[in-house]
């Protein structure tokens, strides 16, 4: 190669060119191709094929998220079907709009058979939580601590839901009892058409909030 004159070859006789010369051509136009076919096609399959891995990855870790969830879809199913029982059994535990005055009744006369003696008994306006509505009513009342006690284990077995807040009791300068203020809460649930009103209520507060 140091004794060829590269100046003096002619392109239109490449057949006439020196072996070596040839022989480097060739490597070269081999590289030239070699590289084109590299940036044009193999490079754009290998692209192809390490998302296809990773989309395999993909795949694999989900498929064995849903095979175990398949796995166990007796036990969900009897899960939910516990959930559903347990959610029925507290739902009957609270009074429709027609039961509340009479359990109002019934807390009244808890009161008044544990031998406590109410000054003031006032249900409070009813607000509107999801598919339920809670009733808190404000309470006064006078007794020993024994009557308060049994007043509120009557309260606790009452078939409806009844709970008891902010209780105070101090004692009573007019006489040897003791007095208590304490808010009694009762819930009611809501018929489809409260629900949807109450949903529809909340959805123009937002509106009117943006």
């Amino acid at each position: 190669m140091k004794d060829i004159d590269l100046s003096s070859l002619d392109l239109s006789s490449i057949g006439a060119w020196p072996m070596p010369v040839k022989a480097a051509l060739i490597a070269v136009v081999c590289i030239i191709v070699l590289a084109l076919g590299y940036f044009l096609d193999t490079q754009k399959q290998l692209d192809t094929l390490e998302r296809n891995r990773s989309e395999e990855t993909k795949l694999k870790k989900d498929f064995e998220s849903k095979q175990a969830k398949a796995a166990n879809l007796d036990a969900y199913k009897n899960q939910m079907e516990e959930m559903k029982q347990s959610f029925g059994a507290m739902l009957r535990q609270l009074p429709s709009k027609t039961e509340v005055e009479d359990l109002l009744v019934d807390i009244s006369q808890t009161g008044l058979a544990s031998g406590i003696e109410f000054q003031l008994f006032k249900p409070e306006a009813e607000r509107q939580i999801d598919f339920y509505a809670e009733l808190p009513i404000k309470m006064q009342m006078t007794g020993t601590y024994h009557e308060f006690g049994r007043f509120v284990s009557g309260i606790a077995a009452l078939p409806r839901i009844v709970t008891l807040h902010n209780i105070s009791i101090t004692t009573d300068v007019k006489s040897e009892n003791l007095s208590m203020d304490v808010e009694a809460k009762t819930y009611r649930y809501l018929d489809e058409a409260e629900i949807a009103a109450t949903r529809k209520a909340k959805q123009q507060k937002g509106k009117k909030r943006r």
